[in-house]
């Protein structure tokens, strides 16, 4: 006897309704203490168990194209070390951004230039935002948190 699969299509965007029915047994599920709910067979989470965690570790943030102005010198070096230069400068700019939102610094200082005379992140390359208030790497650690 062979077995046919059945497929149904279903738009996220535009569930159907629940019925009645489903309505009451979600509003009893809901009604119910927290002592009801049977654990035996639910072993203990120890630490043990959380040991080999990691956050973030199937985080996929979203990507978006963007022209980026670099020295002909980085650029070579970065094509020079192989395939996925792009992903390189990503990983790079990631790592300095986080350091940057934990408070290391991550190479860059918060205001003025840098040691070669390069401007900062915070100053940008005209020299300065014109900004008063909040810093931008203060606008994106609050923005990385809401996430």
């Amino acid at each position: 006897m062979s077995k046919k699969l059945a497929r149904r299509d279903v738009d996220l965007a535009h569930l159907p309704s629940l019925t009645e029915k489903e309505k009451a047994e979600l509003e009893a599920l809901a009604a119910r203490p927290d002592s009801d709910i049977d654990y035996s067979e639910i072993p203990p989470l120890t630490a043990k168990f959380w040991a080999g965690a990691a956050r973030g570790r199937f985080y996929k943030p979203v990507k978006t194209s963007t022209t980026l102005r670099i020295d002909a010198d980085v650029l070579a070096w970065l094509r020079g070390q192989g395939r996925g230069y792009q992903t390189r400068i990503n990983a790079i700019l990631r790592r300095e951004m986080l350091a940057a939102i934990q408070g290391e610094g991550g190479g860059f200082r918060e205001e003025g230039r840098r040691a070669g005379g390069e401007p900062s992140l915070d100053q940008g390359r005209r020299g300065g935002s014109g900004e008063t208030g909040p810093t931008r790497r203060d606008r994106l650690a609050g923005a990385l948190r809401k996430r």
